[in-house]
């Protein structure tokens, strides 16, 4: 089990950062060899289920996600979403928040807890510097890109 936090500040308003953050198959976009597909109806709400599938061929997997908690920003303010991996390879959950930041902009903090099946405790240290390296390149290029 991996724990880990990101935390990124962006010129972008909380709307716009959040908009960003929850379009899901964008993040295909940012993560090489992963497609999404939004399972459940729009819009994206509590229940919300998506399928990030990665990999190439035989050594691809499937990571269904559930949005659990769903607090879009209004007026301005704070959102907060939760999602919960339900696959069977890989487990946990994922959080992020976006804040308003004094003078404009946003800031946003990404929390994960993940879990790769069938893999030793010792590899949780390469796992965690891989996982924060591969979110962080993810989340900076979905604030960064329109």
């Amino acid at each position: 089990m991996v724990l880990f936090q990101l935390e990124r500040l962006t010129p972008h308003p909380v709307d716009l950062s959040w908009h960003r953050l929850t379009d899901w198959p964008r993040h295909a976009d940012v993560v090489p060899l992963t497609r999404v597909t939004v399972v459940t109806p729009p819009p994206t709400r509590r229940g919300t289920v998506f399928v990030a599938r990665s990999g190439v061929g035989p050594a691809a997997f499937d990571d269904p996600m559930e949005v659990v908690t769903w607090q879009p920003p209004r007026d301005g303010g704070a959102g907060m979403c939760r999602l919960v991996k339900r696959g069977t390879f890989v487990t946990g959950w994922a959080e992020f928040e976006v804040r308003p930041v004094d003078g404009g902009g946003s800031r946003v903090v990404w929390r994960e807890d993940l879990s790769v099946r069938w893999l030793p405790g010792f590899a949780d240290r390469p796992l965690a510097w891989m996982a924060r390296w591969m979110f962080g390149r993810a989340m900076e290029r979905l604030l960064r890109e329109a």
